[in-house]
């Protein structure tokens, strides 16, 4: 029987690894079961949901062409449509605006509404980037000033009146 991908067989468990579990097929062919293919919750040993000669269902997810086969137990579990998630219910409208627009003006300063972003609304009071550019500086030349004029007395340097 050759083995395709998307094809579900038997087969027993022959070694776990820290990375997955070896599992034997018909006629001597073995394929690894990655550990993030065992379950589908989070797997973080192996020997936890597998031990040596069980035996399982497993789907062949890829065949390689030097002969690995990648196998998937968690694939070959048939889900009933019910276990799947439920879509999720549409964000309830808030109030100022219309859903779904975007907001701000031309400049696209705005945030998507249907992804919980706010209304842009520009400040009436803010200062613009070059009056805090302009602060930020005479600021800076006040305390770089202040600065140069304790430290030159005590160590002496450019300026400093010696006696």
């Amino acid at each position: 029987m050759a083995i395709e991908v998307g094809t579900k067989l038997e087969g027993k468990v022959t070694g776990i690894t820290h990375f997955g579990a070896f599992v034997d097929l018909s006629g001597g062919v073995t394929g690894l079961v990655h550990i993030s293919e065992i379950a589908d919750n989070y797997v973080k040993d192996v020997n936890d949901h597998l031990k040596i000669n069980d035996v399982v269902t497993v789907k062949v997810i890829n065949v390689d062409k030097d002969g690995k086969i990648g196998l998937s137990i968690k694939q070959a579990v048939d889900k009933p449509a019910s276990e799947s998630r439920p879509p999720r219910a549409p964000r309830p409208e808030r109030s100022g605006g219309g859903g779904g627009e975007r907001f701000g003006g031309g400049g696209g300063g705005g945030f998507n509404r249907e992804r919980g972003g706010r209304p842009f609304k520009p400040a009436a009071n803010k200062p613009s980037f070059e009056d805090k550019m302009s602060r930020f500086l005479k600021d800076s030349e006040e305390r770089i000033s202040s600065l140069k004029k304790n430290t030159e007395g005590k160590r002496g340097g450019r300026g400093a009146k010696r006696m």
